[in-house]
């Protein structure tokens, strides 16, 4: 094969793994976190889309209002009212339907009125303050807008077309949800309380900082078994691409060499797996928990009773940073830059091994003799820092903050592994 094509093929492969994991986890995203990503379609008139038609017990709805014409579109001060109309369905979808309006004067949080869309933009609707006075039940609901449209401050006519309805139906949380959230989230959620419940300002900054320790060690033992596997893994890659090699044309072959040569080196290549599996249900809790539970007022579904009539909030100013909007300057590239250092931490060990047998003269070669193994880890030590910097900034500063932790907290146990080999 010349050397430009291989190459070519090298750096194809290379960029369809770096497209592949950004769009998986676009996709992960989109499926459990559908509130920060806003539906496809080019609306006509004004008109509404639910960000998720089917809300899960104890989460709240959200409404994105596109206003597609040329107007602005006026949104009525309804306080202590939603800005829209809401309606109770009974029997939905049969002869019998009936709409059964819903009022209310209590906001768990204080009702802040919307203006106005601009022409051609869109804005959200979130029900969030509703949600134990007007969302508490499971069921089928409907909310409507009554249009009014205004340009430059004058009083235009119904341009907008018929009035925007959405329906969207709340139920009930499923077993695993409610077990999660039973064992995890909760006994976090009110964890992190009781720490700021003790620190001046009831700082969340903190907070999350002792609670991700906390959780970091209590997951010390797992990691630090994960971690050693991986070493032992990476210890014995040479000789397993130096197996595929040789036994490239006979699979049956290849596979109990490899068997063999994990039991002569003592690799268990599930070692780094299982311990990660038991303790991700723990860090995505602690995700959720820093995610969430920094305005505790739409919390109180997983709040203990002794928290149940706080006369405080979290102070969410921490180093001039405001943890309940996103950081775009700071956090971000700082996570870049701690998850590359603890990839090539990660990595160092097969490195140094790949030096010591081939020299450094070999580890400079081309992308056309780069192995399979070779280009993964290269995609993960340039690519998933990025992406994870990208990510950051779409999220609270809070779960950056959070994400920084424990990415310190990772590049420690990383060092202590590569010293000990």
């Amino acid at each position: 094969m010349p050397a430009d094509t291989g190459r070519s093929s090298r750096f194809l492969e290379f960029a369809a793994i770096f497209l592949l994991i950004y769009f998986g986890m676009q996709f992960a995203l989109r499926t459990f976190f559908p509130g920060q990503f806003e539906k496809n379609g080019a609306p006509a008139g004004v008109v509404f889309t639910m960000v998720d038609a089917t809300v899960k017990e104890g989460h709240h709805p959200v409404i994105v209002v596109r206003n597609a014409t040329d107007a602005s579109l006026a949104l009525p001060d309804r306080c202590p009212m939603p800005p829209v109309g809401v309606f109770r369905v009974e029997n939905p979808g049969t002869d019998a339907e009936i709409l059964r309006p819903l009022a209310t004067e209590e906001t768990a949080l204080p009702c802040v009125p919307l203006v106005a869309v601009g022409p051609r933009a869109k804005t959200t609707i979130d029900l969030g303050p509703w949600k134990y006075s007007m969302f508490s039940e499971l069921g089928t609901y409907e909310v409507r807008l009554s249009v009014t449209q205004a340009a430059d401050g004058a009083a235009g006519d119904s341009a907008a077309g018929p009035n925007p309805v959405a329906r969207f139906t709340i139920h009930r949380a499923g077993p695993m949800t409610q077990v999660f959230r039973t064992f995890i989230t909760k006994p976090m959620l009110n964890f992190l309380i009781f720490e700021a419940s003790l620190l001046p300002g009831h700082n969340l900054g903190v907070a999350i900082i002792i609670l991700t320790f906390l959780v970091k060690l209590l997951l010390f033992l797992p990691t630090q078994h994960a971690l050693e596997g991986q070493r032992k893994m990476q210890a014995v890659q040479p000789k397993i691409e130096a197996l595929r090699k040789q036994y490239k044309d006979d699979p049956k072959r290849l596979q109990e060499e490899t068997m063999k040569l994990w039991k002569t080196e003592k690799v268990n290549p599930f070692q780094s797996c299982l311990p990660m599996l038991v303790q991700f249900p723990v860090l995505i809790g602690l995700f959720f928990v820093v995610r969430d539970g920094g305005v505790l007022e739409l919390s109180r579904h997983l709040l203990y009773g002794t928290y149940l009539h706080l006369d405080w909030a979290f102070g969410t100013h921490f180093l001039g940073l405001d943890l309940k909007t996103p950081s775009v300057y700071v956090l971000p590239p700082l996570l870049v830059l701690l998850q590359f250092a603890q990839m090539k931490l990660s990595f160092a060990m097969a490195k140094k091994k790949k030096e010591e047998k081939e020299g450094k003269k070999e580890e400079k070669k081309r992308w056309r003799d780069l192995s399979q193994a070779e280009m993964q880890q290269k995609m993960m030590l340039y690519g998933l820092p990025f992406l994870i910097g990208f990510f950051a900034i779409k999220f609270p500063a809070a779960v950056s903050l959070y994400w920084g932790i424990s990415t310190v907290f990772a590049i420690g146990q990383q060092i202590v592994v590569n010293r000990k080999s």
